[in-house]
């Protein structure tokens, strides 16, 4: 005789949220939700206290890129404003980012600026079709020990371009790129080392490495940069400024308008806006998990890659640098005390005000500064305790790590993000088939 046990039947599979659903910003469902008094004057304080962070940021990051420090300040302001109000994080900022100093700086080489501007417009597109394609829940997996690698790699190659001008060196002509050839050139040139500058560099980093750590909600970085900016002034001291260098930063924005457009330009840049909207797409998305995780909040993956794409596009109509979430200043703003998205685009308000009043003050700002608040802005984006826990994990952690690191470092972005997820994947089905079960990778 046989018999059967009834077996209960499974759960149905939760439906996929509906498309309207997935594709509206985070802004109307706040205003939905019910927005008073006290939750604009919380974003307002926050808001302003990540607009001061981003204000110096924003000037060093466009200069690391090899641009003018004002596009830097267009990209924060209008492609930060448009994150913000379009994108689906309740807390993202949006702005221009470490991560993509070697990008811009590489398409700024081959194609000059208008080439940058046509392909972080191309990027801009891609993003937004990779939105509507609802493909955003599937870049957001990619494998951990990748993204702590090519942040890594970045994070090097940072801190290597600020080189010279932490130690105020004169070279001989043009900064060469790639990095053996960079040290070479710098080593080479260590003799015309200049004291000031080194000096005003260190000063940069003890008050912004002091206030961190004894006064964590002082805006360090804007002290570092008065303070050093005032003693290189009054001193007298004979090292480069953003004056010296770039001449007065515009006051106002400029007219939008379009970059020169050709299929041979286009067909140029294309490389360029590929990896552009990558690396857009990875960072915003991580960085709008992590503002999940400090506030207990669900963003919208496709719909926040369709406001990143439209501020690549807005950010450059203004002569913008590349745009992207940004995790320091998304923390920040989560930690300020913010209670939706109108912190964010108020961030980008308060930044259009301070260069209504204070631009022409920023020419006293000495490089030196500058290059001292981006190497630590490297030192902290290496996740040097992640990677050293990485290469202890497992063989097919370590190895994916190490191959995007030293890819990124020596070759380029997209070679290491490949060769690191193809190790990923092969090595984890090595060790499946063996019957061992690799170390889950945490989704970024």
């Amino acid at each position: 005789m046989s018999f059967s046990i009834a077996r209960k039947p499974e759960p149905p599979a939760p439906a996929a949220p509906a498309f309207a659903e997935q594709f509206t910003p985070k802004l109307v469902t706040m205003l939905r939700e019910g927005y008073r008094a006290r939750d604009f004057k919380a974003d307002v304080i926050s808001g302003l206290t990540v607009a001061i962070v981003a204000l110096p940021l924003s000037m060093a990051l466009a200069i690391a890129s090899g641009v003018t420090p004002d596009r830097g300040l267009y990209a924060a302001i209008v492609g930060g404003f448009l994150v913000s109000a379009l994108g689906g994080s309740r807390f993202q900022i949006g702005g221009p980012a470490g991560a993509f100093i070697v990008l811009v700086a590489a398409c700024v080489e081959r194609h000059g600026v208008d080439g940058m501007l046509l392909a972080t417009v191309i990027a801009g597109l891609i993003l937004v079709a990779i939105g509507v394609a609802r493909l955003g829940t599937y870049i957001r997996y990619i494998p951990y020990p990748v993204t702590i690698g090519f942040t890594a790699g970045i994070a090097v190659i940072i801190f290597a371009s600020q080189i010279r001008d932490l130690l105020g060196l004169t070279l001989p002509g043009k900064e060469p790129g790639e990095l053996i050839a960079k040290l070479k050139v710098l080593g080479t040139s260590i003799s015309t080392a200049s004291v000031a500058a080194i000096a005003i560099a260190l000063i940069t980093l003890v008050i912004i490495q002091g206030l961190t750590r004894w006064r964590p909600t002082w805006p360090s970085m804007l002290i570092g940069l008065m303070v050093a900016s005032l003693a290189a002034f009054f001193l007298g001291l004979p090292i480069e400024t953003i004056g010296t260098r770039f001449g007065d930063i515009p006051s106002t924005l400029p007219a939008p308008a379009l970059p020169l457009l050709s299929l041979e330009k286009i067909y140029a840049v294309l490389p360029d806006a590929l990896a552009f909207a990558l690396l857009g797409a990875i960072e915003s998305l991580l960085s709008a998990v992590v503002a999940d995780g400090m506030a207990g909040r669900q963003h919208r993956s496709n719909i926040e890659l369709v406001a990143q794409g439209i501020a690549n596009v807005g950010s450059a109509l203004f002569g913008g640098i590349t745009v992207t979430g940004t995790i320091a200043r998304t923390a920040t703003n989560v930690r300020s005390g913010a209670r939706g998205p109108v912190s964010g685009m108020l961030h980008s308000v308060f930044l259009l005000l301070f260069m209504l009043l204070a631009a022409p003050l920023a020419r006293y700002i000495p490089l030196a500064a500058l290059a001292a608040l981006l190497a630590g802005v490297a030192w902290n984006m290496a996740e040097k305790h992640a990677f050293a826990a990485l290469l202890r994990t497992s063989w097919v952690d370590a190895a994916a790590l190490l191959a995007t690191f030293l890819l990124t470092i020596f070759f380029g972005l997209a070679e290491g993000i490949v060769a690191g997820a193809a190790i990923g994947l092969i090595g984890g089905k090595l060790l499946t088939n063996k019957g061992t079960a690799a170390p889950p990778n945490t989704p970024t």
